[in-house]
């Protein structure tokens, strides 16, 4: 039995498939096929059910499979052993984040990581939270940059900041003399959205589901990005909430429109998150660093309540 075996098995697994996983390891079909084959008889059982179409795991299968997660990952760490004792912090290192996070934390920490340590070559993808969590547990991502609290026992979560929540509200809004308000001031009939599978919305739906108004009553105009929700409002067609990171790019005839949440503000918990297998933790380490020392001085808030990303089922 090798580690190679155990990990065309799992890239089998993943893509039930032996021609496509064969070209995700970059092998022959028939040299994957064949690893594959020769670990079945040293096994004396069949881990794929290759009658069904596509590829099923036997019963014994799954099992193995499993296991074979924990042996790939715990071999990964051999490395990372080595490199951490010769002091070395480098190699390709996958980074997720998700869409609503990349567009202002990006630019803050990217140029400073780079120089810092320019031995690690940074892969960086933009996903939405679910497809994050698939992609690390499958080992395609070794970290990930998310809304949290998550509440998935196989990912380990590092709090990076409290992002609190801003009001946009166009001048003919009812709360537009006020200088803070509160989660009621928002018209909930009339809020514009993200699209359905950004965590920000869940947050926001989470939060105003504290108000008296159901998620049905929701005004249905949704967009892909703040920038046409901001247009959106000025158009007169409702308000919206944006990520306290994102309101600091406005323009100034922009900026006036902003309102703050009284205290504790309604806020997102940004982390990194990354497998309990803890691959590479040198590099998330060093990540966490990076970003800690860039946004210390943009985030300042203390006094916040958490808005669980997770998007609530009636």
């Amino acid at each position: 039995m090798t580690i190679t075996q155990l990990y065309y098995v799992l890239a089998v697994a993943e893509n039930k498939n032996f021609t496509l996983a064969a070209e995700k390891c970059f092998v022959t079909q028939p040299t994957l096929s064949m690893q594959i084959q020769k670990l079945e008889d040293e096994l004396g059982i069949l881990i794929f059910d290759r009658s069904k179409k596509p590829i099923q795991l036997t019963e014994i299968g799954h099992k193995i499979v499993n296991q074979a997660k924990n042996i790939v990952n715990e071999s990964g760490r051999i490395q990372d052993i080595v490199d951490q004792q010769k002091g070395f912090i480098g190699g390709e290192f996958k980074l997720g984040i998700i869409p609503t996070i990349m567009p202002t934390l990006l630019p803050m920490f990217l140029s400073n990581f780079i120089k810092k340590y320019p031995k690690i070559k940074l892969v960086i993808e933009e996903h939405n939270t679910e497809e994050m969590i698939t992609l690390l547990k499958n080992g395609h991502l070794d970290a990930a940059i998310a809304a949290t609290p998550l509440e998935d026992e196989k990912i380990k979560e590092i709090v990076l900041y409290y992002e609190p929540f801003v009001a946009y509200f166009p001048e003919n809004h009812h709360s537009f003399q006020k200088e803070e308000i509160e989660v009621g001031d928002i018209d909930v009939e009339n809020l514009l959205l993200l699209q359905d599978g950004h965590c920000f919305r869940d947050g926001i739906l989470n939060l105003c589901k504290n108000t008296n108004n159901s998620e049905s009553s929701i005004f249905q105009i949704e967009s892909g990005s703040f920038e046409m929700l901001i247009k959106l409002a000025d158009e007169g067609l409702g308000t919206t909430l944006l990520p306290y990171l994102h309101t600091l790019d406005l323009k100034e005839k922009d900026k006036v429109k902003l309102r703050h949440f009284k205290d504790p503000k309604p806020s997102r918990e940004v982390s990194l998150i990354f497998p309990k297998s803890e691959l590479k933790i040198h590099i998330i380490d060093a990540l966490r660093q990076v970003i800690a020392g860039v946004v210390k001085g943009a985030i300042v808030f203390q006094n916040v309540q958490i808005i669980s990303p997770l998007s609530k089922k009636p």
